[in-house]
């Protein structure tokens, strides 16, 4: 498969140097792989640190900036970062006020976070670690026990960032994260495989005519192969997976934050006419749908696909949720 890329080994430093090139307001360290906010220390405010495996562009490192993530640390493709990285941003962006780090539930990534955790303790530094599992579509999977983390940790980093900005204190931002975790629900769907580029192939077998209903975002697989679908019953199944578990969090009348989310090789225009399907579904259930957010935002390389994420949103979230942000890859407000 043909891909814009110098080399597999040095695609993730490559990806790194442009990102450098681009977003002169982040601090970017190449060879040690963390991208910081300049002002992190600026304020006195609790550092947001969060993290994982390349290939979900932009989420972690085009999050980094005014009002989400203080830092990022991102590994090899599909692969956790190393404590290393979590140990040099947690210093690099500690103001005296403490560490948040948001985790993705895959092991890599919370052995990883919970050994730099503890190493940061023992350095003297508060942290608090928060992991986000709001994949409904399977329990356990090739890369996790328990639930994925998928598309609400967009959500959990953005609104613990907005409370960080205000001047939360570290207990407070973490109970909001953890709120908004809770509240969230995703459910993904592929329509073909990624191929990594040490692979130089599809990562999985997704034979023409087939989708995967509840797909990870590394192709982990979902809950079942169906016949190609329009994609308006693609969305009556997503969503009934997502309102199912929902219906859970209370008040169950109230408004949602909903994203409809690519994979990476999903057009607009496609995304687009799918949320006309979510938003035509939501509405005929009585969900109210206070803010909506479309685009490529927690990927899978070139995988064709999308997710959708709602996330029961009361006054407080939707207030940090509308707070200002600035980043490579979210901004609006400032």
């Amino acid at each position: 498969m043909k891909m814009l890329i110098n080399s597999p080994d040095t695609v993730v430093a490559d990806a790194l140097r442009g990102m450098a090139a681009a977003h002169p307001e982040l601090d970017v360290d190449v060879e040690r792989r963390v991208v910081v906010r300049r002002d992190a220390r600026d304020g006195g405010r609790v550092g947001v640190v969060s993290g994982g495996g390349s290939g979900h562009e932009p989420l972690h490192a085009g999050f980094v900036g005014y009002g989400m993530l203080s830092a990022a640390c991102p590994g090899e493709v599909f692969t956790s970062p190393v404590p290393d990285q979590m140990l040099r941003a947690a210093e690099a962006v500690d103001s005296g006020q403490g560490v948040l780090f948001v985790v993705k539930n895959y092991t890599g990534d919370v052995l990883n976070f919970e050994m730099a955790a503890e190493l940061a303790e023992e350095d003297g530094r508060r942290v608090e670690r928060v992991l986000v599992n709001d994949d409904v579509a399977v329990t356990d999977s090739l890369y996790t026990a328990g639930r994925r983390g998928t598309g609400a940790t967009l959500f959990v980093e953005k609104i613990a960032g907005a409370a960080a900005e205000e001047g939360a204190p570290l207990e407070r931002v973490a109970a909001i994260a953890r709120r908004v975790n809770e509240s969230s629900r995703s459910f993904g769907v592929a329509l073909t495989a990624c191929a990594t580029p040490a692979k130089g192939s599809p990562t999985f077998d997704l034979p023409d005519g087939e989708l995967e209903l509840g797909v990870g975002i590394h192709g982990e697989p979902g809950r079942e192969r169906r016949p190609m679908m329009p994609a308006r019953e693609i969305a009556e199944v997503a969503l009934a997976a997502v309102l199912e578990e929902l219906a859970e969090v209370s008040p169950a009348d109230g408004p949602v934050l909903a994203l409809v989310n690519g994979m990476g090789a999903t057009p607009l225009l496609e995304l687009y006419g799918f949320h006309a399907d979510v938003a035509r579904l939501l509405d005929a259930r009585g969900v109210p749908v206070a803010r909506t957010l479309v685009g490529n935002y927690v990927t899978s390389l070139d995988m064709a696909g999308c997710s959708v994420t709602l996330c029961r949103a009361d006054e407080e979230l939707l207030r940090l949720w509308d707070a200002p942000v600035q980043t490579p890859a979210l901004r609006w407000g400032r």
